[in-house]
């Protein structure tokens, strides 16, 4: 990725939170990338487009530090601790998560979680299946994924409507789900 495109998707990311997908302008996003409205044009073509590439660039940054979080870990149990307890205080402190998690400012893009979903649950499921996989090998992959998309979808609903243990809650629907590990 380009400077430029990162400089265009963080300006587009910060008027999302502030006025929602609806009240985002181009000229907006230009003027606070200190660029031209065309160079913002010829970066993605159309509002739409611009949108979606936040919302793409914004699950990127979200799963690189799931990732990074579920590998850090010697045991698959607290890697998956940490990776939740990431995604909770990620969706605490970046502006675009919490407006879209509260409905506060970008209640129109709600929908990329819920209604229109489907392609951060599968990207979030998927690294949580291949992290499922590897920490408990010889689960069948069908049941690794399932456990994946539970846990995603039970994490999603605790970012939704957070509750007073949230990370706990999706760490011990997870561990429900597994095989009984010896030692753990």
């Amino acid at each position: 990725m380009t400077e430029l495109t990162r400089s265009l998707l963080e300006a587009a990311a910060d008027l999302v939170a502030e006025h929602g997908s609806r009240g985002l302008r181009m000229v907006d996003v230009a003027t606070r990338a200190g660029v031209s409205r065309q160079t913002v044009y010829n970066e993605f073509g159309n509002k739409e487009r611009l949108v979606q590439a936040v919302a793409l660039h914004k699950t990127a940054e979200f799963l690189d530090g799931v990732r990074e979080r579920l590998g850090s870990a010697a045991d698959p149990v607290d890697g998956l601790r940490r990776a939740i307890t990431f995604a909770f205080d990620l969706a605490g402190r970046d502006a675009l998560a919490r407006s879209v998690l509260t409905g506060a400012n970008a209640e129109d893009m709600l929908p990329f979680l819920t209604t229109k979903g489907r392609p951060v649950l599968a990207l979030a499921t998927a690294v949580f299946a291949q992290h499922v996989s590897a920490g408990w090998p010889g689960l069948a992959a069908d049941r690794a994924q399932l456990i994946a998309e539970t846990a995603v979808r039970v994490a999603l609903s605790h970012l939704l409507t957070p509750g007073g243990r949230s990370v706990e809650a999706v760490v011990l629907v997870t561990l429900a789900l597994l095989p009984p590990c010896p030692g753990r």
